[in-house]
C-alpha cells in the first residue's frame, strides 16, 4: 500500500508540473481541462492536484512508519 500511496502521489505531483508549466490549448486530451485556442494556465488544477500529490506521498511515508 505504501507503493502505491507513493507513486500515485508522484504521479500527481507531475500532473500538477503540467498544469502549471503547459498553457489549457496544449494540454494532452486526457487532462480536463482541455480548451482549444486559451493561452492560458490552470492554476487552480495544478494546485489541486499538487496538493493531493504531497497528502499521498505524506500518507504512503506515515504507513511506512508502522
Amino acid at each position: 500500500m505504501k507503493l502505491v500511496l507513493t507513486v500515485l502521489g508522484v504521479i500527481l505531483l507531475v500532473i500538477a508540473a503540467v498544469y502549471f508549466l503547459v498553457p489549457a490549448d496544449q494540454l494532452p486530451g486526457f487532462l480536463p481541462g482541455y480548451e482549444a485556442g486559451a493561452t492560458r494556465v490552470h492554476v487552480k488544477h495544478g494546485v489541486a492536484s499538487g496538493v493531493l500529490g504531497v497528502v499521498l506521498i505524506a500518507a504512503g511515508i506515515w504507513m511506512g512508519r508502522k
